[in-house]
């Protein structure tokens, strides 16, 4: 009733893509104070919920992780900043990446948001986290005593991160088996550096090598180690592959030189700046060229930003489906998320170069075209309109609509399939009518006794912060089945 919503300013677009530096700038501690008390410590906080409600929609509405929301909103209006922390950990083992890179369900069902700006949820979270690391409040926690009993974790991407940091401290002697370099899975090269800084990961890293957690990298199961082997060797193995078996485009022209997935643009990039800021050249460049983004998710609009602090020549983003609209839709009521038209940053980035959102909606890509040497040249696209019908796709061509669009690098940022095969298949694990390791949510189990899995793996491509939560469970119920009973939350 006293205090507008208020958010950090970013920096300046054109300044920005100068570098892959973090965008988002800091509020002081007296405004995050004032925007803490803007929470109304509703009686029933739809927050952090993180449930599905019984409409027809595939998004849950609240915090997944069931951040206990309006307790540390409270705790830092009245400046009581640790114990913030406290509540904060309570849920979430790593608020900073959450507090960077979800896109904040939380917010979407905010009581206030109903007829006022939600609350500042996301932001106030990573500024709790940002505080207690500077104040020295996040230490190593090793567990006072182990049990006997050994892990190994497949995949350090935010679910395995979860269920290892869970497990160590109850005790078991954890190994995290990852095929990259680095460690972080999705969170290393997945999301781009200006969005969730390298040094936060490596940070959590450290931290839970002084826990006692053992990290092998550049080490892929079922080629470098013998899935099985796992098995012998361990007490129970936790899988958290992700589901990275990309969605492709198998239209004419595919083969040609130009065309990639979007993972493996990002990657790359993001590699090639940690181990040289660029200079050694490995990496897929968008240097003077026209890009085209195929898919409008998060990941393209990470490939819009990449490219454009390449010097791309230009960038677009196409999506098959229609703009968002303004306000929520009479179909996607409170306090689900609210699917509405907004710029995310790469869009920002681009309207403020270019003069132009980057996005076109209501378009299909028919053909990529090359040159006579086997490079891609150019796309041709017809739009579309999207119909009701009882088979088939819900679209259709648009008569007289065809284009071509000079292009010679297009990103394929179409979502995945579910998870790669080679796990799966070396385990005999049962998988599920989308490919996905069949494991009962809340349970983890599959049908290989002391295996379990969690994830996008398990729940096909989501938010991090669903893997988060399914980390933590899955390392609960794995300390269940080697113990018998569990205090893990």
């Amino acid at each position: 009733m006293e205090t507008d919503r208020e958010l950090p300013q970013d920096r300046d677009p054109i300044e920005r893509l100068k570098d892959f530096d973090e965008f988002h700038l800091h509020l002081s501690e007296q405004t995050l104070r004032e925007q803490g008390g803007r929470c109304m410590d509703c009686g029933v906080p739809f927050c952090h919920m993180g449930t599905t409600l019984p409409v027809n929609s595939p998004f849950a509405a609240g915090c997944p992780i069931n951040n206990l929301i309006p307790e540390w909103n409270d705790l830092v209006y009245r400046g009581r900043w640790q114990e913030a922390l406290d509540r904060l950990h309570k849920t979430n083992c790593f608020p900073e990446f959450t507090g960077r890179v979800c896109p904040a369900p939380c917010e979407g069902s905010c009581v206030l948001g109903i007829n006022d700006p939600a609350v500042t949820i996301k932001n106030i979270e990573v500024s709790i986290i940002d505080k207690a690391w500077e104040e020295g409040w996040v230490v190593p926690q090793p567990p006072e005593k182990r049990t006997g009993k050994s892990v190994a974790v497949v995949g350090s991407g935010p679910a395995g991160m979860s269920a290892a940091m869970q497990l160590n401290r109850a005790g078991h002697r954890v190994t995290v088996f990852e095929r990259s370099d680095r460690i972080g899975g999705l969170l290393m090269y997945g999301i781009p550096n200006m969005k969730l800084d390298k040094k936060y990961v490596e940070r959590r890293v450290h931290q839970m090598e002084a826990e006692g957690v053992t990290f092998v990298t550049n080490t892929e199961v079922g080629s470098d180690i013998e899935a099985q082997k796992l098995i012998d060797d361990h007490d129970a193995v936790v899988l958290c592959i992700g589901a990275l078996k990309p969605r492709d485009l198998p239209i004419p022209g595919r083969e040609l030189n130009g065309v990639h997935q979007a993972l493996d643009f990002l990657h790359a990039n993001t590699k090639s700046l940690l181990d040289s800021e660029l200079a050694d050249g490995n990496y897929i460049s968008a240097k003077g060229k026209n890009v085209i983004v195929l898919g409008g998710a998060d990941t393209g609009t990470d490939c819009v930003a990449t490219s454009l602090r390449h010097e791309c020549n230009s960038v677009f983003q196409f999506d098959i489906i229609p703009p968002p609209p303004a306000t929520r839709a009479a179909n996607n009521p409170w306090p689900e998320w609210p699917k509405v038209y907004k710029l995310d940053y790469g869009h920002e980035e681009a309207e403020a170069r270019d003069g132009r959102d980057p996005r076109e909606f209501l378009i299909s890509t028919a053909e990529f075209l090359g040159d006579e040497d086997g490079n891609l040249r150019a796309l041709r696209t017809g739009q579309v309109e999207w119909v009701q019908t009882d088979s088939g796709p819900p679209f259709r061509a648009v008569p007289g609509t065809e284009k071509e669009w000079p292009a010679e690098l297009v990103l394929l940022a179409m979502g995945w399939l579910g998870p790669q095969d080679t796990v799966p298949e070396a385990l005999g694990l049962e998988r599920d009518q989308r490919s996905n390791v069949k494991a009962e949510a809340g349970k983890y189990a599959t049908n290989v006794p002391g295996v379990f899995a969690a994830g996008d793996m398990r729940r096909g491509m989501s938010l991090v912060v669903w893997a988060f939560k399914e980390g933590r469970e899955a390392a609960r119920e794995c300390d269940r089945y080697l113990m018998g009973s569990t205090s893990l939350p």
